[in-house]
């Protein structure tokens, strides 16, 4: 079984809604989820928006190789609306990456883990903080507790649901 973290996130409404309906997809298509970190409320980052961002991170067991779990949360995601544009950033119903995936690091055309920014966002640190506060980047060798206190990112991020969960079968 591999350990895998996953960020959640969402600013088209109904929000938590899509948060609900990715975390029972994972649980069926992907695998166990151990740890859900709160519900974290976020602006948007790189672009204009008038609804901020609702995240989440889950901590997932999965017998899925990291090629597999990639294309199933673009189904995921795909199914739930998520529209895509070029490059460009903009704002989603539902948009999930991987965070980390074991202790591998992966550098492919279309996938990159540990995730490329995850050092440089606070809505991400956060709830990665609240659930695997030891858990070391591969490639930094920084725990997430010294990856936050070393991110530049003053966004205003918030806990708004702090019913984290343990091991959802």
């Amino acid at each position: 079984m591999h350990q895998l973290f996953l960020l959640l996130g969402s600013n088209i409404s109904p929000r938590q809604k899509y948060l609900e309906h990715a975390i029972s997809a994972i649980q069926s298509d992907i695998g166990s989820i151990w740890k859900s970190s709160g519900v974290y409320e976020s602006p948007p980052l790189g672009f204009e928006a008038e609804v901020n961002f609702l995240n989440q991170v889950l901590w997932v067991e999965t017998k899925l190789k990291p090629q597999e779990v990639l294309v199933r949360i673009q189904k995921i995601e795909n199914h739930h609306g998520r529209q895509r544009i070029g490059k460009a950033m903009m704002s989603r119903t539902l948009d999930i990456d991987i965070l980390y995936y074991d202790k591998l690091v992966i550098k492919t055309p279309g996938l990159t883990v540990p995730h490329p920014r995850l050092h440089l966002r606070r809505f991400t640190l956060l709830p990665l903080v609240e659930i695997a506060p030891r858990l070391i980047h591969p490639s930094m060798k920084m725990d997430q507790s010294e990856l936050l206190k070393a991110c530049l990112d003053q966004s205003d991020v918030k806990l708004i649901n702090a019913a984290a969960m343990d091991r959802i079968d």
